[in-house]
C-alpha cells in the first residue's frame, strides 16, 4: 500500500475535525430532520461548496433520511463570472442536484453598499422562490463562526442591536426555515481545506466584496485576536451566556 503525503495525511485529519463539528452543529441546533428537503445556497465559494460536499455525504446517511439540491444564483448586472459547469460536475460528484437561476436587480443608485444590499436581497428572494417551486422546507447557507461573529459586530456597531445570524432561523412568511450547518467552523479551517481538496476559485469575483462594511468589522477581529487569539470562541461564547440582569433594562411604568 502506497504511504500518504503529509498533505494527504492534513486533509484527511482536517476533514474528520471539519465532519466533526458538523455533526456537532446539526445535532446541538437541531438542523436537518427526517423528511426534509433542503436547498443549498451555492455561490460557488469554498465555504458552499464545503457545504454541498458535507451534506451530500450526510444524505447517504441513514438516519435522518433527507435530500438536498444546490442552486447557483446568477446577478446578472453585477461584473463576476462563475464557472458553472465546475459547479454542476462538483455537486454531481457528491450526489447532490444541480440548478441554475438567473435574476437581476434595478440599479437606481451607485453607492457601493446599495449595490450589496440589493444584490443579497434578490439573491435570497430568488432562492426562496425556487424552494417554494420545488418543495423544499429549509435553505442551507454557508455561513461559518467567523461570518456569524463578525455579524454579531456589524449589528453592535452599526444598528445598536446585540443580534446576529443564528444557527437556525424560522422565517414565519415565508413558513421555511434557514439553516447554517457550518457554523462552528473557522474560515481558516475551512480555507485551508478548500486548498487541500483543490476547490476551484471562481474566474472573477464580486468588484465590492474587499469595500463593504463586512471588510471592515474582518479587519476589526484580526486587531481582537491580537489581543485574544481565542476571541472567536469568547464571542460565541458570550452569545451563549446573556446575563440579562448585568445589561440595562427599561422598567416599565
Amino acid at each position: 500500500m502506497q504511504e500518504l503525503t503529509a498533505e494527504q495525511k492534513e486533509l484527511n485529519r482536517l476533514r474528520k475535525r471539519l465532519t466533526t463539528r458538523f455533526h456537532k452543529a446539526c445535532a446541538d441546533y437541531g438542523l436537518i430532520a427526517d423528511g426534509d428537503k433542503i436547498l443549498i445556497g451555492l455561490s460557488g465559494g469554498k465555504d458552499s461548496l464545503a457545504l454541498v460536499e458535507m451534506l451530500g455525504r450526510r444524505q447517504k446517511i441513514y438516519v435522518p433520511r433527507f435530500s438536498v439540491v444546490a442552486v447557483h444564483v446568477i446577478m446578472e448586472n453585477i461584473g463576476y463570472q462563475s464557472d458553472t459547469e465546475y459547479l454542476r460536475q462538483f455537486c454531481e460528484e457528491q450526489g447532490v442536484e444541480f440548478a441554475l437561476k438567473r435574476t437581476s436587480y434595478e440599479d437606481n443608485d451607485n453607492q457601493q453598499r446599495n449595490h450589496c444590499f440589493l444584490c443579497s436581497w434578490y439573491r435570497r428572494k430568488a432562492l426562496f422562490d425556487f424552494a417554494k417551486e420545488t418543495g423544499c422546507n429549509k435553505i442551507a447557507l454557508g455561513h461559518h463562526k467567523d461570518d456569524i461573529v463578525e455579524t454579531l459586530l456589524m449589528n453592535l456597531v452599526y444598528q445598536g442591536a446585540f443580534a446576529t445570524m443564528p444557527p437556525m432561523l424560522k422565517m414565519e412568511k415565508f413558513d421555511m426555515k434557514i439553516i447554517r450547518p457550518l457554523c462552528l467552523l473557522r474560515e481558516a479551517e475551512i480555507k485551508r481545506y478548500a486548498e487541500l481538496s483543490r476547490y476551484k476559485q471562481m474566474p472573477k469575483l464580486c468588484p465590492f466584496e474587499k469595500e463593504s462594511s463586512r471588510a471592515d468589522i474582518k479587519r476589526l477581529v484580526e486587531e481582537l485576536k491580537k489581543l485574544n487569539p481565542e476571541f472567536l470562541d469568547s464571542a460565541w461564547g458570550a452569545m451563549e451566556n446573556i446575563k440579562a440582569d448585568y445589561l440595562p433594562n427599561i422598567v416599565e411604568s
